[in-house]
């Protein structure tokens, strides 16, 4: 069971999806809007979000940039607009995953498990990955890079772990979607190119010339093996 909060103006949406939620074993707790959705995460401490990014007030972006500042619980972003540009602007905010509107209760949920099931185990695997100037802690999920710590999502920490414990070995996006998110949403290949180019904006020096994430075009990525 996970504590859920689900923040959105559509009150109806919220009443729906916290039942089918709680159904499925989840304890849920409703947000009609940003501010007051802040407030219940303050309080309950949740181990997931849901937002939406269409609010009165603090819309979606705000709210996500003030829980993103707050600490690291995951965020799955739902909206009504399904172009590039939005979903970018997801992932740049910090946001584990993106829902378009209209959705099945399913999917989400599967969803939900995804994110959580690879939040807990970035938490509870005892490793530490090195390459280059790069050390990852798995546990504290803490990245450093020549000492100085880089901020990643969930997400885009998990991508980089798939492709460190493989050093020289290219992984398609479907291998890399497959360990990130697991084989049920191994044909999601659309958005591992956008979390790519995020990951290299943090975690790269100079994005234009990786040094860490590294492409092999028509094939995959791959983390370069020491020499």
């Amino acid at each position: 069971m996970a504590r859920l909060l689900v923040i959105d103006d559509d009150r109806s949406l919220v009443e729906l999806l916290s039942d089918y939620l709680t159904r499925a074993g989840h304890e849920v707790t409703g947000a009609p809007d940003g501010q007051r959705g802040l407030a219940a995460a303050a309080a309950a401490s949740p181990d997931l979000v849901i937002l939406d990014v269409t609010m009165p007030g603090l819309d979606g972006w705000q709210t996500l940039a003030r829980l993103r500042a707050e600490g690291p619980v995951p965020v799955i972003m739902l909206t009504a607009r399904g172009d590039e540009s939005e979903i970018l602007r997801g992932f740049a905010g910090g946001a584990d995953d993106y829902v378009t509107k209209p959705f099945s209760f399913a999917q989400l949920a599967a969803r939900i498990s995804a994110v959580l099931e690879r939040t807990a185990t970035g938490r509870h695997t005892s490793e530490v990955l090195t390459g280059a100037d790069l050390e990852v802690d798995t546990v504290r999920h803490r990245v450093l890079r020549a000492g100085v710590v880089v901020d990643l999502t969930p997400t885009e920490f998990s991508i980089l772990v798939a492709l460190m414990r493989e050093p020289g070995r290219v992984l398609s996006a479907r291998q890399i979607v497959t360990s990130v998110w697991g084989s049920e949403f191994m044909e999601e290949t659309g958005y591992i190119r956008r979390y790519v180019w995020h990951l290299r904006q943090k975690l790269e020096i100079n994005p234009h010339q990786p040094r860490y994430v590294l492409n092999e075009r028509g094939i995959g990525y791959v983390f370069p093996a020491a020499p």
